[in-house]
């Protein structure tokens, strides 16, 4: 089950996992019936803190037979999205400028976060991801603010 959480349904067995699993977060999100997921304090902080804890959990258990950081963990790129676009009220212009800029702080890494990678088991995997997702969410919202996005 752990690996199956971890891979996100097996997206992080595909060549670029990591980009499918956040642009396949950003779809569910932009699918779902209402915003109450990301927009709304208690949902979204319930959700976000049940997300980082299964992630976290998965990806310590995985560790052991995949290695430390393996590609095939992408429930870490589904948490620094979700945390990219928490509070952001959902367009698709939203969504897709959200996915730009959370895969551009994941792959450069730059401000602490390729630190945050030092972190032992599945806390460095994950919180890695989440403060790519905290610039993102930083960025979105200072969009949102100038009226730009």
């Amino acid at each position: 089950m752990f690996k199956a959480i971890a891979s996100v349904l097996g997206i992080g067995y595909i060549k670029g996992g990591g980009t499918i699993a956040a642009a396949a977060c950003c779809l569910a999100l932009y699918l779902a019936p209402d915003q109450t997921l990301t927009t709304r304090p208690w949902p979204a902080g319930l959700l976000t803190a049940g997300l980082l804890v299964l992630g976290t959990w998965a990806a310590q258990r995985v560790e052991p037979a995949w290695g430390k950081d393996s590609y095939r963990v992408v429930i870490d790129e589904v948490a620094g999205v979700w945390v990219g676009l928490l509070g952001v009220p959902l367009t698709g212009t939203r969504l897709l400028i959200a996915l730009l800029l959370f895969r551009f702080f994941d792959i450069v890494k730059p401000l602490f976060i390729r630190k945050m990678e030092q972190l032992p088991g599945g806390y460095g995997v994950m919180l890695d991801d989440v403060l790519a997702g905290v610039y993102t969410a930083l960025l979105m919202h200072l969009g949102l603010w100038l009226q730009v996005i």
